[in-house]
């Protein structure tokens, strides 16, 4: 694994690549799961909650998965990091210039992700990473679910 200190912002920009990363590990998604996130948040729309109504209500003839339920799953699709960036105090996700849910996730699937770094840049609240990160059902490859960009500052 190649490693660069957070503050060599040209070594950093050689990781910038329009090529996406080898492919996390796969995470199923299950209806306990779902139930369990809408008691959390409250959003317990049918097309999320009701097995029996989405079989013949919902386009999709199951539940899905919501859209911030995908999302909050990227750190436990864990796959094998390419490089590690040391020598900084703290790392920050300030947030996200792009979210978009693209397709849906259903009951009983499971979900992977693959990033690739977009941008690094030197600022002055220190280096400034985005990554650009895919989540697809297992099985469509060729559209992700959803797209994410995360903003990652190195101080």
């Amino acid at each position: 694994m190649e490693k660069y200190e957070y503050n060599d912002i040209e070594a950093l920009q050689g990781l910038v690549s329009e090529t996406f990363g080898q492919w996390s590990d796969a995470v199923e998604i299950t209806q306990d799961m779902i139930d369990r996130f809408a008691e959390l948040t409250g959003d317990d729309y049918w097309i999320h909650t009701d097995p029996e109504k989405a079989k013949t209500d919902s386009p999709f003839g199951t539940t899905i998965a919501h859209g911030f339920l995908t999302l909050v799953l990227l750190p436990k699709m864990r796959g094998t990091p390419s490089y590690e960036v040391s020598g900084f105090n703290n790392m920050l996700n300030y947030g996200s210039d792009k979210l978009r849910f693209t397709g849906p996730v259903p009951v009983g699937s499971s979900v992977r992700s693959r990033s690739r770094v977009k941008e690094v840049s030197a600022t002055p609240k220190g280096t400034r990473m985005v990554l650009e990160q895919h989540i697809h059902v297992v099985g469509q490859d060729e559209r992700p679910a959803v797209i994410y960009e995360l903003i990652i500052f190195y101080m």
